[in-house]
C-alpha cells in the first residue's frame, strides 16, 4: 500500500530545515497572483498590523478560518497543532476574531471550525462560543457538524468522529440555498399538509429530488492519500467539498473571501474554482508556499493535490524515524515535546 512520501511537516525540524528554503515568502511578504487576483500571505492572524497587509483598503464578503483546535491529535503536538492553556488560547482568538471582525463588509459572513476534546471538558467549542458573546456585531446562524468517516475512541466511549463548524453573520449576510443540496436522494415519503386546498406530501412539495446537507453534514470524505486533493504534510487538511459548499452558500462571483489560516491552501482553490477572489494567509512561511504551489499546480495541470506525493519534488526527504525531544516556538507558549526526528 502507498503511503505519503512526507511526512507530518509540523513536527518535524528536520523536515522543516529542508524545505524552509524553498519556500518563496518571508513573513510579512505577500505573493499576489496577477491571474484570478487572489493573494497569499505569510502573516500573523493575531496581529492587528498584518491584516491591512493582506487586505489593504478592500472588505470581505465572507471569511472562512480553521485555526488550531487547542487539542492535541495525531498524539502528536506542535506549536500548531498542541495544547495551551485554555485561557491563553481564547484570548490568542480573541485577536485574530478582532481583526477578521474589521476586514468583513456590513454584511458577510463568519465560519469557523472547531473541536471539543471530550476529555477536557469539551474545550475549546464551550468557551469559544462563550467568548464571540463579546462580539455583539455578529448574529449565531448555525452550529454545523461534519462526520468524519475515521474516528477515535476506546472501547468504554463513543467513537469522536465529529468536526464542528460555527457559522456568524454580520448585517444582512448572502445565503444560496441552492449550495446546500446534496447529492443524496430523498426515499423518506410522508410530511403531509395541504397546499391550495389539496393534501400533498413533502416530495411533491421538494425543490429538489435530493436532500439537504442541513447542519449535520454526513455526505462529505474526509481527506486522506488515496484522493488526488490529498496534500501530503497537511494534517488539518479539510475537504475541498465542504468549503465549496460554504463558499457557494455563503457569497457570490466575483466576492472576496478571506482565510487566516492558510494550511494546505484549500480556501484558495475553493475560490478559484468558484470564481471567488481569495486573500489568504499563514504564519507559517512552509504552508504559505504550499498554497502558493498549490494553486499554481491546479492551473497547470488540473489536479487539486498531490495525493501521495510530496508538494516539495525537489527536496529528497530521506526518512528514518528516531525520537529526540524538540522545542518547538509558534503561536501560545513554548512547549516542551517529544516527537520523532528524521535523518
Amino acid at each position: 500500500m502507498t503511503k505519503e512520501n512526507i511526512q507530518r511537516i509540523d513536527t518535524s525540524e528536520h523536515i522543516r530545515s529542508q524545505l524552509l528554503p524553498h519556500c518563496r515568502l518571508k513573513y510579512g511578504e505577500l505573493w499576489q497572483d496577477d491571474v484570478g487576483g487572489h493573494k497569499v500571505g505569510c502573516l500573523d492572524a493575531a496581529s492587528q498590523g498584518d491584516t491591512p497587509l493582506l487586505l489593504g483598503d478592500n472588505k470581505a464578503a465572507l471569511a472562512v478560518h480553521d485555526p488550531p483546535y487547542n487539542i492535541i491529535v495525531g498524539n502528536s503536538v506542535s506549536s500548531a497543532l498542541g495544547q495551551t492553556r485554555i485561557e491563553d488560547f481564547i484570548g490568542w482568538c480573541s485577536k485574530w476574531l478582532r481583526n477578521t471582525s474589521e476586514i468583513l463588509d456590513d454584511n458577510a459572513s463568519l465560519y469557523i471550525w472547531l473541536g471539543a476534546d471530550q476529555n477536557e471538558g469539551f474545550q475549546p467549542l464551550a468557551d469559544f462560543i462563550i467568548m464571540m458573546r463579546r462580539f455583539g456585531e455578529f448574529r449565531t446562524r448555525s452550529l454545523i457538524t461534519m462526520r468524519n468517516q475515521r474516528g477515535y475512541g476506546t472501547q468504554k466511549n463513543w467513537m469522536a468522529v465529529r468536526q464542528e463548524l460555527l457559522y456568524y453573520t454580520k448585517g444582512d449576510a448572502v445565503f444560496n440555498v441552492e449550495a446546500e443540496y446534496t447529492d443524496i436522494p430523498k426515499i423518506l415519503r410522508g410530511y403531509y399538509k395541504k397546499v391550495n386546498g389539496e393534501m400533498t406530501e413533502n416530495l411533491e412539495r421538494s425543490k429538489s429530488e435530493n436532500i439537504r446537507a442541513g447542519n449535520v453534514w454526513v455526505d462529505i470524505q474526509q481527506v486522506f492519500y488515496r484522493m488526488e486533493e490529498n496534500v501530503p504534510g497537511c494534517y488539518a487538511q479539510k475537504p475541498l467539498k465542504a468549503i465549496e459548499r460554504i463558499v457557494s452558500a455563503s457569497s457570490k462571483k466575483g466576492d472576496l473571501v478571506v482565510d487566516f489560516f492558510a494550511h494546505s491552501g484549500t480556501t484558495l482553490i475553493a475560490c478559484e474554482k468558484l470564481n471567488r477572489r481569495c486573500f489568504t494567509m499563514d504564519i507559517d512561511p512552509i504552508f504559505a508556499e504550499i498554497a502558493i504551489r498549490r494553486i499554481e499546480r491546479y492551473r497547470k495541470t488540473g489536479k487539486l493535490g498531490w495525493q501521495f506525493e510530496s508538494p516539495f519534488p525537489e527536496v529528497d526527504l530521506k526518512l528514518s524515524r528516531k525520537s529526540s525531544e524538540t522545542r518547538f516556538t509558534g503561536l501560545f507558549n513554548d512547549c516542551k515535546i517529544r516527537t520523532p526526528t528524521y535523518g
